[in-house]
């Protein structure tokens, strides 16, 4: 059985005609030819086909496309407007967080996901119990980037630059907005 389905991929609306057994990945992949997203496992364990949808990362081979039907879709290639460079893209190739780079589009994609969830104070298996105070970001360390990391697998071994990588992109996101500074900081300066 097929349906059809809109998706709006790195800002574009694209209309397919999938069948309704099609993951987010393949109608990516397949349908529409962006490449960003790789097929590594295809069952949700090496992250590295993570894209965020809606503003939320998702491994997108555990995603049916039908399900994502009218929703916005995100990949590495679309991070940053106008073929611009993300600060996390720039992060990665200045902290050597890569090597083959088949892994890397998820990865900044997870990356970009964290980044935002840290921001909003969500708290994660690393996160000191009580903390973050109601209305504060959770501080960025190198436990919690390698906590929130954790599902994105990369075979080259390159953990120590992507948890520098993802550190210096929380870093300069907090510089370039003082009230997340502020909140991190509890408001001393």
């Amino acid at each position: 059985m097929h349906t059809d389905i809109t998706l709006t991929v790195d800002g574009h609306s694209r209309a397919l005609r999938v069948d309704t057994r099609t993951t987010l990945l393949d109608a990516l992949r397949e349908h529409l030819r962006t490449t960003a997203p790789k097929k590594g496992c295809d069952h949700g364990q090496c992250g590295s086909c993570t894209v965020l949808l809606a503003g939320r990362r998702v491994v997108s081979c555990l995603i049916l496309a039908a399900a994502a039907d009218g929703a916005e879709v995100t990949t590495a290639a679309g991070l940053a407007p106008e073929g611009r460079e993300h600060p996390l893209q720039r992060a990665f190739v200045d902290h050597d967080g890569l090597q083959c780079g088949y892994c890397t589009p998820g990865q900044i994609c997870s990356a970009a996901g964290v980044l935002e969830e840290a921001a909003a104070g969500w708290p994660s298996a690393a996160t000191p119990p009580g903390e973050p105070a109601e209305g504060q970001a959770v501080p960025l360390t190198d436990a919690e980037i390698r906590e929130r990391m954790s599902g994105n697998l990369c075979r080259c071994g390159a953990y120590a630059g992507i948890v520098a990588a993802v550190g210096e992109a929380a870093r300069a996101a907090e510089a370039a907005d003082p009230a997340a500074t502020e909140a991190q900081s509890g408001g001393a300066r």
